[in-house]
């Protein structure tokens, strides 16, 4: 049997790539530019809803290229309008998304990898394997379902975009990027960049990288812990990226970027809970300006923590507050459906074997 090749995805080919080679194929170059809109600014499922182009060329494209797009494979919708989504990639693997609706903006949650290579000690998927990145048209294609089902369900297009799914962006730096890229381009979905926010676990040299590259997107650093015995227990990639470290790296990023950080810190009960914690967190947001979101934590089968009480909760807000930090407490939302904060993953895995 003779093996079949396996087409190109014509997505991963820049607009310059594909101007040569509608050049080499005897093409005129500005078909270049409406093919390359047809795949990024309308998001074309297929080379034959480019009705602009001819059906010889479409066929030629079709003969040379795919698309390969990604597909709703299962939808949850839970009580408080949280949409969860497991996505289907072109070769099988599940990566899961989530619109998180609120009053005033409405949130596409997105992965960046097929399951983490990172074991953080609360996060679902960190105790799945991480199998492989995705994409940037996978990144992109996440953000068009999602803002299809806002559109659908509220009749209002995505305000905002966190990079807060499965994996962990900066270790997907370059197709992240190309997916920020395509997402804020005005020949692509033309959204502000302004709205998306990248979350890392704390890559050091790759915070300093996105303020050397000039990438616009916001940044978020998943702190939950300021000092680095108790980080270390729960985030093994501060053994290899100390607080030391990445108070370099921020201080750097502030420094060229000119921008604020948002630091994510799940208030864990009787681990991060106490006003010593909250005095080492104040401690910490002295060095750059920045906010802070402290968010409701989400339990998983696979780890034991709990979640504060309103108690100590209302007690740390207030003792950081009141000392001038900008203070923002996040409820979890989808929680009935598995798509809150840190719950991603593994359920979904399991009902789609």
């Amino acid at each position: 049997m003779i093996a079949t090749e396996i087409k190109k995805d014509i997505r991963k080919l820049s607009f310059d790539e594909l101007k040569n080679w509608f050049v080499e194929n005897g093409e005129k170059p500005f078909r270049a530019k409406q093919v390359y809109e047809w795949l990024w600014k309308h998001a074309a499922k297929s080379f034959a809803e480019m009705n602009n182009v001819s059906l010889p060329l479409r066929e030629k494209l079709h003969a040379h290229f795919a698309i390969n797009l990604v597909t709703v494979a299962n939808q949850q919708i839970s009580k408080d309008g949280t949409i969860k989504s497991a996505f289907r990639l072109y070769d099988g693997n599940i990566v899961e998304g989530v619109l998180i609706p609120h009053e005033e903006r409405m949130t596409a949650c997105v992965s960046s990898q097929v399951g983490c290579s990172l074991t953080c000690k609360f996060c679902a998927t960190g105790y799945m394997e991480r199998k492989r990145n995705l994409d940037a048209a996978e990144i992109y294609d996440q953000v068009v379902l999602i803002n299809e089902q806002c559109m659908a369900q509220y009749g209002t297009p995505l305000t905002n975009i966190v990079y807060m799914g499965m994996g962990e962006p900066l270790l997907n730096y370059a197709n992240v990027v190309k997916s920020v890229e395509r997402i804020t381009a005005p020949d692509g979905l033309n959204m502000a960049a302004r709205r998306i926010t990248i979350s890392t676990a704390g890559i050091a040299k790759m915070i300093k990288k996105l303020a050397d590259d000039g990438v616009k997107a916001n940044l978020a650093l998943s702190l939950h812990a300021a000092n680095d015995t108790k980080r270390n227990e729960i985030m093994p990639i501060n053994e290899t990226n100390s607080q030391e470290t990445l108070t370099e790296a921020l201080k750097y990023y502030h420094e060229v970027t000119g921008r604020k950080v948002t630091y994510e810190y799940i208030v864990f009960e009787n681990f991060n809970d106490t006003l010593q914690d909250a005095e080492e967190l104040l401690r910490f947001t002295k060095l750059i300006p920045c906010k802070v979101n402290l968010i409701e934590y989400n339990p998983i089968a696979a780890a034991l923590f709990r979640n504060t009480d309103e108690d100590h909760l209302s007690k740390f807000v207030y003792y950081l507050a009141d000392r001038g930090v900008q203070v923002n407490v996040r409820r979890s939302r989808g929680k009935d459906i598995d798509a809150a904060c840190g719950q991603l993953a593994t359920k979904e895995k399991k009902q789609l074997a």
